[in-house]
Parts: structure tokens; sequence; C-alpha cells
């Protein structure tokens, strides 16, 4: 069952494949922070660390996966990615990591380029196109957030898993006779069951937040419609 596991631990993967994506992982949290630094205000710095400190606490929290045999948790991707935004939101996911990492163990320090990379950037990324598209065809009500957080969550988890099959298939330290789809199939199996438990945790925490304190979710103040410019009529040959 260790093949299933989102947090890699030392030695699935080897070293050159795990460099490689260390090298990849921290170049694109560079670009995050660059890019978040622009969407930082009152509001969203303060949100960012809440956002954090929530899907740690969560992350915590394991429920099972009896059909599977195993447990899942909550990966956050789509959580923060509605809270605090897509650059922010994976610089969140990644310090989780990080922690989880160095402190409990949970996940191998070698392979934290592969699980952030899978679980902050991949997961991330996935959720919030799936949002971006989702809100332009979905009403803006209760209902149409809880299903926007729902079908994003869920979709980012099996994505992320994915992300581990291409890294396997690259450097998996153990031969799988040829059998990269079977892994990929009971993969994408286990974490489709984990995403439900994913999307249902997200809609309640959005829905929650946005009935409270609808400015504090970046995906609902972030697509706000521009004004447009008003003409000022030019007269007497004045400039």
């Amino acid at each position: 069952m260790e093949t299933l596991a989102m947090h890699i631990s030392n030695g699935i993967i080897d070293g050159p494949v795990a460099a490689i994506f260390a090298a990849l992982a921290l170049a694109v949290l560079t670009f995050c922070v660059l890019r978040g630094r622009r969407d930082l205000d009152d509001r969203l710095a303060p949100m960012a660390g809440l956002v954090a400190a929530f899907i740690f606490a969560v992350q915590m929290l394991n429920f099972p996966i009896f059909t599977a045999g195993v447990s899942g948790h909550l990966l956050g991707g789509a959580l923060a990615a509605l809270l605090v935004g897509p650059w922010v939101g994976a610089l969140c996911v990644a310090v989780v990591l990080v922690v989880q990492a160095l402190i409990f163990g949970d996940g191998g320090v070698a392979m934290l380029g592969l699980n952030i990379t899978n679980m902050a950037l991949l997961g991330t990324a996935a959720a919030y196109l799936l949002i971006a598209l989702l809100l332009r065809a979905l009403p803006r009500t209760p209902g149409g957030l809880g299903v926007t957080a729902f079908v994003s969550a869920l979709v980012s988890v099996v994505v992320a898993s994915q992300g581990f099959v291409l890294e396997y298939w690259l450097g998996g330290t153990t031969d799988l006779g040829g059998n990269l789809a079977g892994l990929a199939g009971t993969m994408a199996g286990v974490h489709l069951l984990i995403g439900i438990g994913e999307g249902l945790i997200t809609a309640t925490t959005v829905v929650t937040v946005a009935k409270v304190r609808p400015d504090l979710v970046y995906a609902l103040r972030a697509r706000k419609p521009a004004v447009p410019a008003r003409a000022v009529p030019i007269a007497g040959g004045a400039r």
C-alpha cells in the first residue's frame, strides 16, 4: 500500500528524478511568491495564514476508505485556491507539506519536491482551472459555489494522484512488470473516493465562509466585471 500514498516516502522514487522535481517545485514556488505578492492585501495576508493553519489541522484527521483498505485526508489545493487564489494557495499547501515532512515525518524529506509538485502545484492548478470555468457557468449562489468547490476538489485529488504515476514511471524503484496502467487505474479509483471526502469538506468550508464574509472568498471577488472607463468629452480645443 506504500505505492498508494500521496505523501511519498523516501526510496519509492529514485534520487535523480526526485532532484529534478525538487528543482521544478522550487522554481514554480518562486514564481508563486512573485506573482502572489500582487494579490496580497489587508484581507488576503491574514486569510493565507488561517487557510494554511486550517489545512494543516484538517490533514491530521483521516477518514477511512473501506473499499480500498486505506484512509484519506484533505489535500487542500481546491480549498486554498478558492479562498486565497492559486498563487498564494499553492504556497499555503507547500508550507503545510514542508512542516509535515520535517516535524511529523509524513512523506520523505528527500521526496519533498515530488509531494509539493503533486499536492501543492498540480492539485491547486487543476482546481483553479475548474473553478474559473465553473464560476462562469454556474450561478454565484451558495449552491453554485458549493458545486464548484466539490467538483474542483474531487478532480484536483485525482489529478494529483496521476502526478505520482508519472513520477513512478520516470523513476520508480520497484519494477511493476509493465503494469503502469494498473497503477494509474488503482490510484485514480482510490483517490476518486478520497476526492469525495475532500469535496464535501471543501464545499462545506467555502460555502460557510461565503455566507458570513463573501469578500474573503478570492474566487468570488477576483472575477468582478470591470467597470468601463467613462469617456471625457473634448470641447473648445482643450486637451
